[in-house]
């Protein structure tokens, strides 16, 4: 999934701009790049790109306050491009709402696959609206999702996720009161496409879970040692 979608690629390195600017225009990506945190602020509130790949440490405004700019104003996917390679790190990125996490030096093949996957997952988020059918609306107690239009309720307020966070939330509710593990989490959610570790899930977990706490909410479970399912969500029932 290239089909012209703009990339911001933003990196002080012009060794890493020159290699992964390359590496995505010959994939299809259309590329626009900045070597600072306000430079790409500026970018990303001026081009509206697709799928910001961001660097960690940065002038002027670093990666990771960027991201938590970038959250607040929309969803657009954020991948992390960082030469820290502690999973304290990658954690911390994730918890700020980033899609994914690459770690410095990386291969553009790898690049090129992760951009992929986490636009895959996202795509949905850009259809136009159409008609809600009954097959893509699936609620349990409080808890709606509608597949269509990647949209989720508490009662009938509307809470934000990101496309990997929508994914998980809507893998526990295909199955109520089943337990999920965080191999099949993985499995389900990234395809098998590239290694995701458990703390990465976990990361999201946390994230959807600090989504719902201005509702008084929890829509996920945890069984220590074993993985994730579903709560009660109100006592309600699937269908």
């Amino acid at each position: 999934m290239a089909d012209g979608k703009l990339i911001l690629l933003v990196d002080d390195d012009p060794n890493i701009l020159q290699v992964a600017g390359f590496a995505l225009q010959k994939s299809g990506f259309q590329i626009m790049t900045a070597q600072d945190g306000n430079e790409a602020l500026a970018r990303f509130r001026a081009d509206k790109p697709d799928l910001v790949l961001l660097d960690v440490m940065m002038p002027e405004r670093d990666g990771t306050d960027l991201c938590r700019i970038i959250r607040k104003e929309s969803e657009t996917p954020v991948i992390f491009l960082s030469s820290m390679s502690d999973e304290i790190d990658k954690v911390v990125g994730l918890e700020l709402g980033a899609d994914d996490y690459i770690t410095k030096p990386f291969s553009p093949r790898e690049l090129v696959a992760r951009i992929k996957t986490v636009l895959r997952r996202s795509a949905a988020q850009s259809k136009p609206e159409t008609p809600i059918m009954s097959d893509v609306l699936c609620q349990y107690g409080y808890l709606k999702l509608d597949s269509e239009r990647f949209q989720v309720f508490w009662e009938s307020r509307e809470i934000a996720l990101t496309a990997t966070e929508f994914c998980l939330l809507r893998i526990l509710l295909s199955v109520p009161g089943k337990v999920f593990n965080r191999s099949e989490l993985v499995e389900r959610a990234y395809g098998g496409e590239t290694f995701v570790s458990d703390r990465t899930v976990d990361s999201h977990i946390r994230h959807i879970r600090d989504k719902f706490r201005p509702f008084d909410a929890d829509p996920i479970e945890t069984l220590h040692g074993i993985g994730y399912k579903l709560s009660d969500c109100g006592q309600g029932t699937a269908r």
